[in-house]
């Protein structure tokens, strides 16, 4: 799956917060994650549209000139 790499991020961020004691954070991921499968989970199905469609271009950071 070419998301997976979101949801992974979002579980170490959910990991990492039920370990340092930020019990709202982590819970507020939990909200997320189900939110990013459910998202995911319609972008790839069938008989959606757009789920041929590329994943768009991750903008790029600003330059800095020194």
């Amino acid at each position: 799956m070419r998301h997976q790499w979101v949801i992974d991020v979002l579980q170490d961020i959910e990991s990492y917060a039920a370990v340092n004691d930020l019990p709202q954070l982590s819970s507020r991921i939990a909200e997320v994650l189900i939110e990013a499968r459910a998202e995911i989970a319609a972008k790839l199905d069938p008989a959606n549209s757009d789920a041929g469609d590329p994943d768009p271009p991750l903008p790029r950071p600003p330059r800095q000139t020194h």
